[in-house]
C-alpha cells in the first residue's frame, strides 16, 4: 500500500481497489483526505491524472499534483473560465487600483501646486497684462478639484476564494 502499509491511499480507496506498493496516487492522496482526490478526479479522471503523473519525473510530481488540485478547485468553483477566471479577475483588481492609485496622485500633485508660492509673481520675467491676468486668476479654478469627484467607487464582484 504505496506508503501507508495500514489503508489504501484515497485513490484506492475512492475506486475501491486494491492499493499496491507502487501505487503512483499514494504519496501524493493520503487516505486521510480524501476530498483532495476527489475533486482532482472529478475534474480530470483517474486514468489522465495517472498518465500526467507517469509521464513526469519523480521530483516534480508533487507540484503537479498541487497544480490539480488547484485547478479542480478553480474549475469547479467556475465552471466555464477555471483559473482564467481567477486571473482575469485579480488583473482587473490589479488595473483598478493602478488607476486610483493614478488619480490619488494627481490630487496630490493639485494639492502640492495650491499650496506653492507662485512662482511667477517674484520672478524677472515680463509678462503683458493679460498673460499675467491668467496666470493669476484662472489658475485655481483648474487646480481646485472637488476630491469626491476624483475618487474611483469600485463595485466589487462578489467572488470567493477559491478555497
Amino acid at each position: 500500500m504505496g506508503g501507508n502499509t495500514n489503508s489504501p491511499c484515497a485513490s484506492c480507496k475512492l475506486l475501491r481497489r486494491r492499493c499496491a506498493k507502487d501505487c503512483i496516487f499514494s504519496p501524493y492522496f493520503p487516505s486521510n483526505d480524501p476530498q483532495k482526490f476527489a475533486i482532482v478526479h472529478k475534474v480530470f479522471g483517474a486514468s489522465n491524472v495517472s498518465k500526467m503523473l507517469q509521464e513526469l519525473p519523480i521530483q516534480q510530481r508533487s507540484d503537479a499534483v498541487s497544480s490539480l488540485v488547484y485547478e479542480a478547485h478553480a474549475r469547479v468553483k467556475d465552471p466555464v473560465y477555471g483559473c482564467v477566471g481567477a486571473i482575469s479577475y485579480l488583473q482587473n483588481q490589479v488595473s483598478d487600483l493602478k488607476m486610483q492609485l493614478a488619480v490619488a496622485q494627481a490630487e496630490i500633485l493639485c494639492i502640492q501646486m495650491q499650496h506653492e508660492e507662485p512662482v511667477m509673481q517674484n520672478s524677472d520675467i515680463a509678462l503683458d497684462h493679460k498673460s499675467s491676468y491668467l496666470l493669476q486668476n484662472d489658475l485655481p479654478q483648474y487646480l481646485n478639484f472637488p476630491s469626491s469627484s476624483n475618487v474611483i467607487h469600485y463595485d466589487s464582484l462578489s467572488r470567493e476564494s477559491i478555497f
